[in-house]
């Protein structure tokens, strides 16, 4: 057995309820000046003040400092694309020329490029590539994240997709998988998009359920899309078959993809750019966890999600990456850290405990990740400061000194 005993180190960790923190709860976390984290075999043994974890320490331990620096969870992503070949410079270069988003889809552009270059591309490439974020977003602080299919658009590709997703599960980062072969219509299907989402909810979910593939499925509901009606069939087909429920709900146009969510009561409604306050209420009464994506709004130069009106009703909140080759192309935790506390309002406790345990909740994760207490896995990062603001404060800077995946060094300041 590994005892390791990491010491003089700043603490800042939420506390796990049991469930998503909301409201005032987002703004309380657990701090330790001098604190420090006993860990056996990967996981934490003991955790506080350190004079008290020191006297749980009745054998060997390897000690090692932190130097006084701040001490978090290890981030947890729960929305990206991050399995896809190649990027779309070209289509960003539009974008910032005045073209939407839907138009570019509407021209073969958006997920339909990417559609193209991952059908074609073999599994090891496909495998490489998705590796390489993976890593990416890793040396970022990242230690557990979603990965969406969803550019195979097809039951061969989606399969391939989710098979790659899952050879890379713990290598070194946890990884839950969802099948969004909702994400967008192929071409093949463009003049019967009907079609599409009955193999999709005939054909495609009943054989990714039953492989085992996906533990959860997610859908695109939006104009140009998928309608709420054409979201509300393949959710409940996926219901049906054992998997859990997201949905990409109101980013460009409020279709009432909110009210939706809140009616199935999904794992997580996600973006909610453009939701009404009505279907924010919705999803507060019906306890739905809101997933925010501010590096997407950025990099689209939208407005962003109302995180602050929200956590203001009782919904609880996460943050995400939503790492994709279109519209934000992004491995990092710390940006969308940045961007909750200087672009959508929130406080440097609301925002740790939206991309840490309020994370680990959206994809089901939290009773081994996003919070640092005893019988968690020991996945944590070391920032080059003494409070997690410092992510905010020292713009343009990668403020990770270190990151660790169950008690192992994966990566250091470069």
């Amino acid at each position: 057995m590994t005892l390791k005993l990491f010491r003089n180190a700043r603490i800042y960790t939420p506390l796990d309820k049991g469930r998503p923190l909301k409201g005032s709860e987002m703004n309380q976390i657990y701090s330790e000046e001098k604190g420090a984290i006993l860990v056996r075999d990967g996981y934490i043994e003991s955790i506080g003040q350190e004079l008290e974890v020191l006297k749980s320490v009745t054998e060997d331990a390897l000690e090692i400092d932190l130097g006084g620096r701040c001490v978090i969870p290890g981030f947890v992503d729960p929305h990206t694309h991050a399995c896809f070949v190649g990027t779309r410079e070209r289509e960003f270069i539009m974008r910032l020329q005045g073209a939407s988003y839907l138009e570019i889809l509407k021209m073969g552009g958006g997920i339909l490029s990417t559609v193209d270059r991952v059908r074609s591309a073999s599994r090891d490439e496909l495998y490489a590539s998705t590796e390489e974020v993976i890593n990416r977003a890793l040396k970022n602080g990242t230690t557990a994240m979603e990965i969406k299919s969803g550019y195979g658009l097809s039951l061969e590709h989606e399969v391939k997709m989710l098979e790659v997703i899952d050879a890379l599960k713990g290598k070194p980062v946890d990884i839950v998988a969802t099948f969004m072969g909702a994400h967008a219509v192929p071409r093949e299907y463009k003049d019967n998009p009907k079609a599409y989402v009955d193999l999709v909810v005939e054909e495609m979910i009943p054989h990714i359920a039953a492989k085992g593939l996906a533990r959860y499925c997610d859908v695109f509901c939006e104009e140009g899309v998928f309608s709420v009606d054409d979201a509300k069939r393949i959710l409940l087909a996926a219901r049906k078959c054992g998997l859990g429920l997201k949905i990409h709900a109101d980013e460009v146009y409020d279709l009432g993809g909110a009210k939706l969510a809140a009616e199935l009561k999904v794992d997580s409604a996600e973006h909610l750019l453009a939701a009404s306050e009505e279907g924010l209420k919705a999803m507060a009464e019906s306890g739905v966890l809101a997933v925010l994506l501010p590096a997407t709004a950025f990099s689209l130069r939208k407005s962003y999600a109302p995180a602050r009106k929200m956590i203001e009703m009782g919904v609880p909140v996460a943050l995400a990456t939503d790492c994709n080759p279109g519209s934000c192309y992004c491995e990092s935790m710390e940006m969308v850290f940045r961007l909750a506390l200087l672009g959508m309002g929130l406080s440097m406790e609301e925002s740790l405990v939206a991309s840490t345990l309020n994370a680990a909740y959206a994809i089901g994760m939290a009773s081994h990740v996003g919070s640092l207490e005893r019988g968690k896995k020991a996945d944590f990062v070391v920032l080059d400061g003494e409070t997690p603001g410092i992510m905010a404060y020292h713009l343009g800077w990668r403020n990770i000194k270190e990151v660790y995946k169950m008690g192992q060094r994966f990566s250091s300041e470069v």
